[in-house]
């Protein structure tokens, strides 16, 4: 389980968070939308670590992130995926040593058994026998399943997702949806997606949370979301620009 509890965080001047609390319950997929520019991502980073709160705290599993100490803290991430927004291959590095990273640095895997999981993960993908190519070679929607295969490759319980279907066409973005729900569905794993596409948000959650002014605007199942009485909410659902200017207060 992870839980947001109260959480601050101000670059400077700019408040981001401002008492954003979260509860992710084991096996779920969480969806955060929001607007450009409000958080969602901010959100996301406290939970490995890669930014610490200016005030409330985020417990993974029951650890205290911002708490724990280096080598903690590693371990913690060796159990959470990430799959970045344009999925960071890195170009100099085929396909294999790409999704291989992970599991050499981890150092418990014989080559064998690195080349063996590499294979396993491009096929749960449906990606099979890319491993000497390299990022060029694919298309932007290929190179999202293979930053999906690389976060998987270490068998994490948790996978974050960071805006996974920008820049594809509605049909990739089907295809990459498909595959979240496969990953839950078959690995069991608990998810959070960070996304502006509602299509996608409705197809892949299981509950979805507003991030709106820094805290959370409501939270509920997909129906609840679709069905909400709260304006701010059903104007991002919508996708209107006539949102009244009280509606947020």
């Amino acid at each position: 389980m992870i839980v947001l509890d109260n959480v601050h965080k101000a670059f400077g001047p700019k408040k981001v968070l401002q008492g954003f609390s979260l509860e992710v319950k084991e096996g779920e997929t969480m969806v955060i939308i929001g607007y450009s520019g409000t958080g969602k991502s901010v959100a996301i980073k406290h939970i490995v670590g890669l930014l610490h709160p200016d005030q409330g705290t985020v417990f993974v599993d029951g650890q205290e992130v911002p708490a724990l100490p280096r080598r903690d803290l590693y371990e913690l991430r060796a159990k959470i995926g990430y799959v970045f927004q344009f999925a960071a291959l890195f170009d100099s590095m085929n396909i294999g040593e790409n999704v291989a990273m992970g599991l050499r640095k981890r150092g418990t895997m014989t080559e064998q058994q690195i080349r063996d999981r590499v294979a396993e993960v491009l096929e749960l993908v449906d990606l099979p026998g890319v491993e000497s190519k390299f990022p060029a070679e694919l298309s932007g929607g290929m190179r999202k399943r293979v930053g999906l295969a690389r976060a998987i490759a270490l068998r994490p319980s948790y996978i974050l997702y960071d805006e996974p279907t920008t820049g594809l066409d509605p049909v990739t973005s089907a295809v990459i949806d498909n595959l979240m729900v496969r990953m839950r569905d078959r690995l069991g794993v608990t998810s959070i997606v960070i996304t502006h596409d509602m299509k996608s948000a409705f197809r892949v959650g299981t509950r979805i949370a507003m991030l709106y002014e820094g805290r959370v605007r409501q939270v509920g199942t997909v129906d609840e979301i679709r069905q909400s009485s709260d304006e701010v909410v059903r104007q991002f659902v919508e996708g209107r620009a006539d949102l009244d200017d009280t509606a947020g207060v």
